[in-house]
């Protein structure tokens, strides 16, 4: 069975937020939550680097792990959603996500945050595949339908990625191997400097 995830290309990614829209139109996103967002590093200066930030389905998810009520599941297909019946709005999962994927809906009266919120993978929910209800909580279940999440459909530089694991990540390093480089772009060099630093 395959396993479902994502990975966006930073050296493709042009911040045109095409991915955000997509998403937020095809699931009628509630106002106030963006299941996905992009993140921009060095904004304005030369070599800045634009990446799009979503739920990452982890295989092992802190959001899982601390969940009072157990909302959160896996799929077969390793894509990580929740049961908004189940979910109190404790917020525990937006502190443990490092990606802040889990958000609380804006709307409501002050001080009523509701149920979390969070990227499904297209994948809907618990309820049944193609349902009003489904989409109502959820939004669209394309992986149902044979489709991949609209986000990375619509991404016209196709930085982002998002499938089989195996199949995203052969597709990365052929990019990767043909530009010549990427991983040092985040590789050791920029997070603690040359190993002959880090050594001395």
């Amino acid at each position: 069975m395959a396993r479902m995830k994502f990975i966006c290309d930073a050296e493709r990614c042009i911040e045109c937020n095409g991915c955000v829209t997509a998403c937020k139109n095809e699931h009628e996103v509630p106002w106030g939550v963006n299941r996905r967002r992009v993140v921009t590093i060095n904004d304005g200066v030369p070599g800045e680097k634009s990446i799009s930030v979503a739920c990452m389905h982890c295989s092992d998810a802190p959001c899982m792990a601390v969940c009072p009520v157990q909302c959160f599941y896996r799929t077969e297909e390793g894509v990580v959603l929740h049961d908004k019946d189940v979910c109190i709005g404790c917020g525990y999962c937006s502190y443990a996500c490092p990606f802040g994927a889990p958000q609380f809906p804006g709307q409501g009266t002050f001080g009523v945050r509701g149920k979390m919120d969070k990227c499904t993978f297209c994948a809907g929910g618990p309820e049944a595949n193609g349902s009003q209800a489904e989409f109502e909580k959820y939004g669209r279940n394309r992986l149902a339908e044979g489709k991949l999440p609209a986000c990375a459909e619509m991404c016209s530089t196709k930085a982002l990625l998002a499938g089989d694991g195996d199949v995203v990540a052969d597709i990365f390093r052929t990019r990767v191997l043909q530009r010549g480089k990427g991983a040092e772009v985040w590789g050791w060099g920029t997070a603690y400097g040359t190993q002959a630093q880090a050594g001395a």
